[in-house]
């Protein structure tokens, strides 16, 4: 679902009109492009399968993975194949462990992609069950498939160094402190997260 493009301009420009900072930035650099992903388990294996690898390698397991499972994927299914079925798609013994968790806690309903908690840091807590799935991986999730307003992945280090940029600061700044000088942005840290990230990749800068 993601935050759709006029939501996004829209919390924007609530930001820039109480931070000069973001408003000079968008003079600068314009407005982000929608950022969007499906909602729901497959997303999340995705997730999985492409954590400390290459996007080619992450694409290659992945359309062997529907070839050997169907384009669904179900859980049921990942669960029920052979180990050596799934490392021949690419997955190693620590992936497949993932795998497994999230697809054990979907089929047992502990885990409800239609239907996680609406408070953020409680759909984060019931995410993060999912072995290999930390905070970060929980809040993209949650902004890009979701579409949920107020995320704030203050402990990406892309967003510590494009705040630190943004505002003009010498050093970068840490977990604690990018949390904390976001906390006016609320209801749309989740639009500035995203500006940010295109803000710290515009090479013009």
């Amino acid at each position: 679902m993601g935050i759709s493009r006029h939501r996004l301009e829209a919390g924007l420009d609530a930001i820039a009109a109480q931070e000069p900072a973001i408003a000079r930035a968008l003079d600068k650099v314009g407005y982000p492009a929608e950022r969007i992903r499906d909602r729901g388990y497959r997303t999340m294996l995705r997730t999985i399968v492409g954590q400390q690898v290459s996007v080619a390698a992450a694409d290659s397991v992945w359309r062997k993975l529907e070839a050997l499972l169907g384009d669904a994927i179900p859980p049921e299914e990942l669960l029920a194949a052979e180990f050596d079925a799934l490392r021949a798609c690419g997955l190693s013994r620590q992936k497949q462990g993932y795998a497994r968790s999230l697809c054990e806690l979907v089929t047992a309903g502990e885990v409800d992609f239609a239907a996680l908690p609406a408070d953020d840091e409680e759909a984060i807590e019931q995410l993060t069950r999912i072995k290999g799935i930390g905070r970060w991986s929980a809040e993209i999730y949650l902004l890009f498939a979701e579409g949920r307003e107020d995320i704030w992945p203050a402990g990406d280090l892309a967003v510590q160094v494009g705040m630190g940029k943004l505002l003009g600061l010498t050093e970068r700044p840490s977990e604690k402190e990018t949390r904390a000088l976001a906390e006016s942005w609320r209801p749309h840290r989740g639009a500035a997260a995203v500006f940010i990230w295109h803000y710290y990749q515009n090479a013009a800068l």
